[in-house]
């Protein structure tokens, strides 16, 4: 019977918050914004919770909705046709700073359109932390659970993989880690002329808008990374190999002064020693491993987190409906 209203309680528990906001575009332009909040620590739902889901009472439909917040597409999927009775429907990205118009019974806007909302005032930077280091050493399972660790404390943390390899948080959150190999092939692409350019604009994009961005660039030290560094601010080297590490400092300290957070040197063995805490951070510490759990050292938090307490707060003004 116990476990009965446990249960019970638990699914009373509301894991989806939303919020309606009145907005205003560069142009002129009124609508409103579907803020989308995930109340569970990890920000993880599942599709049975959209079972009961509604919207917010005050849609207008007399105008178009941008659908906004961290969340599963198949959420978003759910809320654009739920909004088919208003004007249009977009769905914002914080990489380009505005929202997309998927949707519309109006000629106020077109299919691809970018509704950019109109800023008050100037807005401050957040700092921006690059995870760098040679291949194989564990950057993308370390940015992965720094990033998770982070996001339970401040909903303003954002992880961009500004890298083609096919590898992203959903290869490491799979679980199956033959399959997620196989996906991240599948999905691989090709370095381009104007890649790292376009992921630098979106890394000041994010920075306009969140309280940390974090950075994976990849494992290779390559000269068109350059705007990627200038678009950054703070770097934290990983390294299986202890050679590399003065090729990483070059390449982040002295080619842009960013400032060094961490030098982590990876391990396979179980292992979190501090070799020194001035002027920055450096430990032996592992196994950063695909498919083992592994927390982040409290040391390299407490530094990372220093970030964030320095970082301009960023809040939302919004109205809960």
């Amino acid at each position: 019977m116990t476990s009965n209203l446990q249960w019970l309680s638990l699914m009373a528990i509301p894991k989806i918050q939303l919020f309606l906001t009145t907005k205003k575009s560069v142009n002129g332009l009124a609508y409103q914004q579907l803020e989308i909040e995930i109340l569970t620590p990890d920000r993880v739902i599942n599709p049975a919770d959209l079972i009961g889901l509604e919207l917010p009472s005050g849609v207008d439909t007399s105008n178009g909705v941008v659908i906004s917040g961290r969340a599963p597409i198949w959420l978003y999927a759910y809320f654009v046709n739920e909004l088919h009775p208003t004007k249009w429907v977009a769905c914002y990205d914080p990489r380009i700073s505005g929202g997309v118009v998927v949707a519309t019974h109006s000629n106020q806007v077109t299919i691809g359109q970018i509704i950019t909302e109109s800023q008050s005032s100037e807005v401050q930077l957040c700092p921006a932390l690059m995870i760098v280091g040679p291949p194989n050493s564990g950057k993308s399972v370390l940015s992965h659970a720094l990033f998770q660790t982070l996001l339970q404390e401040n909903s303003q943390v954002y992880l961009q993989r500004a890298n083609w390899d096919g590898e992203g948080n959903w290869t490491i959150e799979l679980g199956d880690e033959g399959q997620a190999e196989i996906m991240k092939v599948s999905n691989k692409g090709e370095l381009t002329q104007g890649f790292f350019s376009y992921h630098a604009q979106a890394i000041l994009e994010l920075r306009r808008q969140k309280s940390l961005v974090i950075v994976d660039i990849g494992g290779m030290v390559q000269p068109e990374k350059q705007p990627i560094l200038e678009a950054c601010s703070h770097y934290l080297i990983v390294s299986s190999n202890s050679d590399e590490v003065i090729k990483w400092h070059e390449f982040c300290r002295d080619r842009v002064n960013l400032s060094t957070i961490a030098v982590i040197h990876s391990t396979l063995q179980t292992c979190e020693e501090v070799n020194q805490s001035q002027p920055y951070l450096e430990m032996t510490c592992g196994a950063w491993l695909m498919g083992q759990s592994r927390a982040v050292p409290d040391e390299l938090l407490k530094r990372v987190r220093s970030l964030l307490l320095g970082s301009p707060k960023k809040e939302r003004m919004r109205e809960n409906i």
